[in-house]
């Protein structure tokens, strides 16, 4: 079910276009389910600003769990929980945060961000981004711009098995300011792997114990002139495919616009890349996506494959959070 467009002035068109091989072409790849947003704000507190990147995840009972960054009137970043179970109709929403920013933590005491979510076994993995301050007699942080916050960003793990008590297992890469991190669905050769963020490429790691993390190495690189020119960072969780790994990512252009794309990723090896989009797969285009507290953002963050569908879970414009569906045959051939 496609949702309807909105016409757009020419002048919104060229500022989403920005700099993209796909300039002037309506990308079809994914193709947005609904009329709207899947998630917006509530009247509570805690969520009446902005829900948007949520985890996705889909238990052995078929359930797809979204556990949703979600900010109130304070600003501060918690994360909300929500089901469906044909992938496109919330059924459940709790009423209350499943999981907020530890106050006595020094690195998420300002909060707990961007989520991802996969399953191993009974057990639901969350990566997330503990967020904090540098002292204002630090040096300020290379990778923000000159008289920003110096805001202090590390990637923590936490597990559940039933969105209700989390077990936190603190910083996971403690020595570096790092986002968009992701875990692989299953071990590799024996070890856990996870792919990772140091601006302005993505990265890989291994581990064998969750804790200390090696063999870092570059798996993708902005490339000059097209959609991921400027920033990329993975989005959901790696998907096993007969194929590959396939890597939903987000791209920033210099006009930092975000978008969305695909990556392939050998099985044995993945550090090594076997197919990558040269055109985004999804681009902001909606009123939704286009406005926001980040205007012309889409951030994909959860992403569920049964059969031959894909259903991509997206927040957009850091305000609402959007769901977008493919065929899985469409997407490998696209690479």
């Amino acid at each position: 079910m496609e949702s309807r467009r909105m016409r757009m002035p020419a002048k919104e068109q060229s500022q989403v276009r920005g700099r993209s091989r796909s300039q002037g072409v309506r990308t079809t790849l994914l193709t947005r389910v609904g009329d709207g947003p899947l998630l917006r704000p509530t009247d509570r507190w805690w969520e009446n600003q902005a829900v948007f990147n949520p985890g996705a995840a889909e238990g052995p009972d078929g359930v797809i769990h979204l556990l949703y960054r979600a900010q109130g009137q304070d600003h501060v970043s918690r994360f909300g929980h929500a089901t469906t179970r044909d992938g496109v109709t919330i059924e459940e929403r709790w009423p209350e945060p499943v999981f907020e920013p530890d106050l006595q933590d020094e690195f998420e005491r300002l909060g707990t961000e961007d989520p991802r979510l996969v399953r191993m076994d009974h057990t639901y993995y969350v990566t997330y981004t503990a967020a904090s301050l540098y002292r204002a007699s630090d040096p300020h942080p290379e990778w923000l711009p000159p008289g920003s916050p110096p805001w202090r960003v590390r990637v923590s793990l936490a597990l559940t098995e039933d969105f209700r008590t989390f077990t936190r297992l603190g910083v996971v890469l403690p020595e570096m300011d790092n986002k968009d991190t992701v875990l692989f669905p299953e071990k590799i050769r024996g070890k856990y792997v996870l792919l990772h963020r140091l601006p302005p490429d993505m990265w890989i790691a291994m581990s064998a114990d969750l804790k200390t993390w090696e063999d870092h190495r570059v798996v993708l690189r902005t490339r000059p002139a097209l959609w991921d020119e400027y920033k990329l960072g993975a989005g959901p969780p790696p998907v096993r495919t007969p194929s590959g790994w396939l890597v939903c990512y987000h791209g920033i252009d210099h006009h930092h616009v975000y978008r969305a794309g695909f990556a392939l990723l050998d099985l044995e090896d993945p550090s090594q890349v076997l197919g990558r989009s040269s055109d985004p797969a999804l681009e902001p285009r909606e009123s939704w996506e286009l406005r926001g507290q980040t205007p012309r953002v889409v951030f994909p963050s959860g992403m569920i494959l049964r059969g031959d569908e894909l259903l991509v879970y997206y927040g957009a414009a850091d305000a609402v959070v959007g769901v977008a569906q493919a065929s899985l045959r469409a997407v490998l051939a696209s690479l």
